[in-house]
């Protein structure tokens, strides 16, 4: 599937005039196992094949985690940083290749390479075929490093189909029409977003009228293209309540469109929770996140911590998203902890009372207030509400899991043909472990929330129950999500299950219903986690009936 903008009509006839040269391949799969492209604007249309591994890559800004099977195209003048680690032999393969069009200027006919030319497509495709792509890129590659110039130009004649591929991956799975349209109004809001823009406006940028334009916006986005830009505004006014500074409200207001000063504190409250002037004042207040899955809590109320564990797979994460540079790593030594926050001199400290003790507990009390989330027969609703409560932001959450029942129910709507009666297991690989995954984990999104129906067997009680290879028939799975950890007895157990009779026999595995989520962040069972759920299952789900 194709994000934010994709192949438009225009685009796609473009492709007549359009001549394509690869200048370099590069296979990214020493022995170090990690890999980092600095932070530059790049000077050529790029594609980075996540043939295996976990990373991240931000294109102008835009942040957005790697997944394995897809591909990112960026084009030349962008601004892109990545990073990537635990790929096997397989792999990235980054591309670099030339656009060259006909000069239409010149009185003569003539090609020449365009740094500005619109390739049709952008960022993310997920491939129909990841194997036939890393095939192709590694057949190109060895071409291109060979000094048998037929060979070198064979490498290009399987650039293009790679290309072909991406192309067609695009069309196949969103078409060249109204959701293709729709991807670039939504982008075109988040660059205009501070001009005045209008039903009417943003129909004509689409290219349809207002009418079909409202009705398609709403149903491909769950809200209306008004409510989105008041999101999406309210979302820009926060981040500078954050990070910048001693900014007027008024001024605030006016940066992100907003002339009526009234107007925008109303929204504001409507949208966050909370009036602006609250949530500035609260937005200067030191609260940590002592245990790791207080992050997504804390976030989920508009609270960015200053402080949170350093150890935790999905800090850096959150220190990318949120801009959390000056954000203080704490020690996973609990005496140095303490210390660390002694010094820092927090105003709340946030932790989990099943994972600290009632020493530690007490300590902790004596450095600043201290709210001890009581987590085991609790779900994550009442998680969060309980930490709202102890803040004095009870409203915030309450408008927090409005929007995500909103959320849930659009995107129940979306996936419902996807799934229809099949029943999915949900099964994460940790070390030499196969678990099942049940309460007080994503699956309560999916069992839950979407109503899709547990494979049989699962325990719905239970958070996770173990079980070995020769079990998995048991639960008779139509649909597996599988999750396997990153490090490298969690990968070897995944290679094993793959090469047994067990796996190759499963209705799920023969029909090609296997997907695959990172380990991180979804494992965690927090708000703000399941609600970056919801969008992981759109892109994997909708549509794939």
């Amino acid at each position: 599937m194709s994000r934010d903008r994709n192949i438009t009509n225009t685009e796609y006839y473009a492709l007549d005039g359009m001549c394509f040269k690869l200048r370099e391949i590069e296979h990214i799969n020493d022995h170090a196992n990690k890999w980092n492209l600095r932070l530059q604007f790049i000077e050529s249309h790029m594609i980075l094949v996540a043939a295996s591994g976990q990373g991240w890559l931000t294109i102008d800004g835009q942040f957005t985690e790697l997944r394995q099977g897809s591909l990112y195209v960026c084009t030349p003048g962008q601004l892109v940083e990545a990073a990537a680690h635990s790929f096997d032999e397989r792999g990235l393969y980054l591309l670099r290749f030339d656009v060259i069009e006909e000069d239409e200027s010149s009185a003569n006919t003539m090609q020449i390479i365009k740094r500005n030319s619109s390739f049709p497509v952008k960022k993310e495709v997920i491939a129909s075929s990841p194997v036939s792509i890393n095939s192709l890129c590694e057949t190109i590659f060895h071409c291109m490093h060979d000094e048998d110039r037929l060979k070198r130009f064979r490498g290009q004649i399987l650039f293009q189909e790679v290309l072909h591929t991406i192309l067609q991956d695009a069309l196949l799975v969103q078409g060249i029409d109204s959701e293709a349209l729709l991807d670039y109004v939504k982008d075109y809001i988040e660059q205009h977003y501070q001009q005045e823009l209008t039903i009417d406006h943003l129909a004509k940028v689409a290219g349809i009228s207002p009418r079909h334009f409202m009705r398609l916006f709403k149903k491909r986005y769950g809200c209306s293209a008004i409510d989105y830009l008041a999101a999406f505004r309210i979302k820009q006014a926060q981040h500078l309540m954050r990070t910048g500074g001693q900014n007027r409200l008024q001024d605030i207001a006016r940066h992100v469109g907003y002339h009526d000063d009234i107007y925008f504190r109303r929204k504001f409250k409507q949208i966050s929770g909370m009036p602006p002037a609250a949530f500035m004042k609260n937005s200067r207040l030191k609260i940590a996140a002592y245990h790791f899955a207080n992050i997504g809590q804390l976030i989920a109320l508009q609270i960015t911590p200053f402080a949170a564990p350093a150890d935790h797979p999905w800090t850096d994460y959150y220190k990318r998203k949120y801009q959390m540079e000056a954000m203080l790593p704490l020690s996973f030594n609990e005496s140095i902890k303490r210390e660390e926050l002694r010094l820092a001199n927090p105003d709340f400290i946030i932790g989990i009372d099943s994972l600290a003790s009632a020493e530690e507990q007490a300590e902790l009390s004596k450095i600043a207030p201290v709210f001890f989330v009581p987590w085991i027969d609790n779900d994550w609703r009442m998680h969060l509400r309980s930490i709202a409560q102890f803040l004095d932001k009870t409203a915030t959450a309450e408008a927090w899991l409005d929007n995500y029942h909103r959320k849930v129910l659009f995107v129940r709507e979306q996936v419902k043909d996807t799934f229809k009666d099949d029943r999915l297991l949900i099964l994460r690989i940790t070390g030499d472990q196969y678990n099942v995954l049940g309460s007080q984990s994503l699956a309560t999104v999916f069992y839950d929330d979407l109503h899709v129906l547990p494979a049989r067997g699962v325990h719905r009680i239970s958070s996770e129950q173990q079980i070995t290879p020769a079990q998995l028939g048991d639960f008779e799975p139509d649909r597996i999500l599988l999750i396997i950890d990153e490090e490298p007895l969690s990968q070897s157990s995944w290679r094993t299950l793959v090469n047994t009779e067990h796996w190759r026999s499963l209705t799920a595995v023969r029909n090609n219903r296997v997907d695959f989520l990172p380990s991180y962040p979804w494992a965690e069972y927090t708000a703000f986690t399941h609600d970056l759920l919801l969008d992981e299952i759109l892109k994997l789900w909708r549509n794939r009936a």
